[in-house]
């Protein structure tokens, strides 16, 4: 898309795009960090089993060598001996090759962590083109590819060859040496050669790892018209958000409308403003709040009530008070419970149909809870 829309991707990814890439298995990964870890423990477990091993092969050499005449002529008797010294040899292998083969599968985690995806298994049929292969060949990437190729071919070859000149007077003496001690030597000084020369393994993954985390990130790198789409994609379309909005909007207010009836009392402004309050003795701890609008709804909020019955009471203050105060469906504030409970004793009076019935009394609504909050009067 960088290419189609002219953009330079100098956007980091987003975590949407992190989170597709890992799944497609597109992780950073470096295979200098797995070699040289599962070389550098193998030769520091060959360095600690080594005078077991070196035992061990001793004793394989001296049985496989001592053979009586009847043992010698028999081809079955041969095979037998020779199955059972790779077998004893297999099992004083087996600790060191147990351990290479947990640090193998234990060391791609170290960058990029456990994944388990199966996208990289489906058949890509274009990695089969020459043209492309040629390109990957000749390529950024695979000129990197080779400079690393060449700097690890120096940097090990450099290390090998001033370990063995450091080495060469004990590795000549081991001519000197009876055979069960000069293997014994031989196999430490072998492990120590490995080590050292490993240790250029742990300097190349060194300078890798950053690497390879740097170009995982620029691969994955955004334009900002990838951002919007992205956001577009997530989200939705304004238009079509809005039409959500709208539905969800209808849908509350149906549900808001089918509960007047339910009401108790419906408290008006008389025109801009109306709420339905409702309180069930058994129900409710509190009256609470079943509808509410401004202007039209609240228009609609009259009519509703009129035809059922619920009585209809014009207390602009309170009105605006528990319009601006209190949600639907919520219970009304500390603040106006007894305003409120004056309201209803009145409602329940008139119900009754009590002779004599008084006029509401002048209701004590605090000015600040007559507009909404951060709003500025005139006065």
């Amino acid at each position: 898309m960088a290419e189609e829309s002219g953009q330079e991707r100098t956007e980091k990814a987003t975590p949407k795009r992190l989170k597709d890439a890992r799944d497609k298995g597109q992780i950073a990964r470096s295979r200098e960090l797995n070699s040289a870890a599962l070389v550098l423990l193998g030769v520091a477990g060959l360095w600690a089993l080594g005078g077991h091993l070196g035992s061990v092969f001793i004793g394989l050499m001296r049985s496989g060598f001592t053979l009586d005449r009847a043992a010698a002529l028999d081809p079955a008797a041969l095979v037998s001996r020779l199955g059972a010294a790779c077998g004893q040899a297999l099992w004083a292998l087996a600790p060191w090759l147990l351990l290479a083969l947990v640090v193998a599968a234990v060391a791609p985690l170290l960058l990029g962590g456990f994944l388990l995806s199966g996208e990289n298994l489906m058949p890509k049929f274009e990695r089969l083109d020459p043209i492309k292969g040629l390109k990957r060949v000749f390529s950024a990437q695979g000129a990197v590819e080779t400079g690393k190729a060449l700097a690890k071919f120096l940097v090990l070859g450099g290390i090998a060859w001033l370990v063995v000149r450091q080495m060469a007077p004990a590795l000549l003496a081991l001519g000197s040496e009876p055979m069960p001690g000069a293997i014994v030597h031989a196999a430490g000084l072998t492990a120590k050669a490995f080590f050292l020369t490993a240790l250029g393994l742990l300097l190349i993954a060194a300078v890798d790892v950053p690497f390879q985390l740097w170009n995982h990130a620029r691969q994955l790198r955004m334009t900002r018209q990838d951002i919007k789409d992205e956001m577009k994609e997530s989200e939705g379309r304004p238009e079509v958000r809005g039409r959500i909005r709208q539905r969800q909007q209808e849908l509350s207010r149906r549900r808001m409308m089918q509960d007047i009836p339910k009401a108790s009392v419906v408290i008006t402004n008389p025109t801009h403003y109306a709420v339905a309050l409702r309180y069930d003795l058994g129900r409710d701890g509190a009256p609470r709040l079943v509808a509410k609008g401004a202007d039209f709804v609240a228009q609609q909020i009259r009519a509703a009530a009129r035809e059922h019955g619920v009585p209809i009471l014009e207390q602009p203050p309170l009105a605006r008070a528990l319009y601006y105060t209190t949600k639907l469906g919520a219970e009304v504030p500390r603040e106006l419970y007894t305003v409120v409970a004056q309201v209803l004793a009145w409602v329940y009076q008139l119900r009754a149909g009590q002779q004599g019935l008084a006029d509401l009394p002048a209701l004590d609504v605090p000015q600040e809870l007559q507009r909404p909050r951060g709003a500025v009067t005139a006065d």
